[in-house]
């Protein structure tokens, strides 16, 4: 039997970490940045975490093979 390929949409959208969390770019740090805070943006560049165990379980198994 052939072996698993990666989910090649997962590698461009999702990392996973040393210690396995899944992290993903937060939405809407692209466009109209002038009217957000530059807190918000700050926060916005930076990688967040995917929390939610039962989606993160299933990305997971996307980079698996």
């Amino acid at each position: 039997m052939s072996k698993m390929k990666t989910k090649k949409i997962a590698t461009k959208r999702f990392r996973i970490t040393k210690n396995g969390k899944v992290m993903h770019r937060v939405q809407g740090a692209r466009h109209i940045r002038r009217t957000k805070s530059k807190s918000r943006q700050r926060r916005q560049d930076r990688p967040a975490e995917i929390t939610t165990t039962r989606f993160a379980r299933v990305i997971r198994n996307f980079f698996s093979h």
